[in-house]
């Protein structure tokens, strides 16, 4: 093996990275037609490329347009290949990369909120711990019964995060996310 290559998990080799890795937030609009989804995913999974984050939805029910968020990592020429490749995919219509985007605005990154379900163990002492926090956290409960709760929230990554890891030493059951959803500030799609 040659010494500028390393291993990755994939059966691609990369070169060895000499710019830092950074995370984006990609929005593409595609046909909404069967077997889209799977040939960008394709491409990524092709590639070596990791998707840390994707949501897809029916955005133009009319025009039968999907907008699929993607958030990925890696060098900037990484991910301007990701770009490249994304749109010759035939059914794919635009690619916008929101975080280069939100830069280009004077923003520090695109708008990006997720939703997450957490079931939480509701015993004892955690019980009332366990509420105070969610309610600290703006979180909802949408079911309780004497042994558990589940919880909604909403916001920020970091957000989700936080309140995941609060909710882990108080009997965390069971994590749903619904992945990043995006967009950029201004008049501009």
């Amino acid at each position: 093996m040659n010494a500028q290559h390393q291993p990755t998990g994939s059966a691609y080799f990369i070169e060895k990275e000499t710019e830092t890795r950074e995370t984006h937030t990609l929005s593409v609009l595609v046909d909404n037609e069967p077997g889209v989804l799977a040939r960008v995913i394709g491409l990524f999974s092709g590639r070596g490329y990791n998707i840390e984050s994707l949501t897809v939805s029916e955005t133009e029910h009319e025009e039968h347009l999907s907008r699929i968020t993607i958030v990925t990592r890696g060098t900037p020429h990484v991910l301007e290949q990701i770009k490249s490749q994304l749109e010759r995919i035939v059914p794919v219509h635009n690619v916008r990369d929101l975080t280069v985007r939100a830069r280009e605005l004077g923003h520090d990154k695109p708008l990006e909120r997720e939703l997450c379900l957490l079931k939480v163990r509701g015993k004892g002492e955690h019980r009332m711990e366990a509420l105070r926090l969610a309610d600290a956290f703006r979180a909802q409960v949408i079911d309780a019964n004497i042994e558990h709760f589940i919880f909604e929230i909403t916001g920020r990554v970091s957000k989700i995060e936080q309140f995941i890891a609060t909710m882990k030493p108080l009997g965390l059951i069971e994590v749903c996310r619904t992945g990043v959803a995006a967009m950029n500030r201004g008049i501009d799609s």
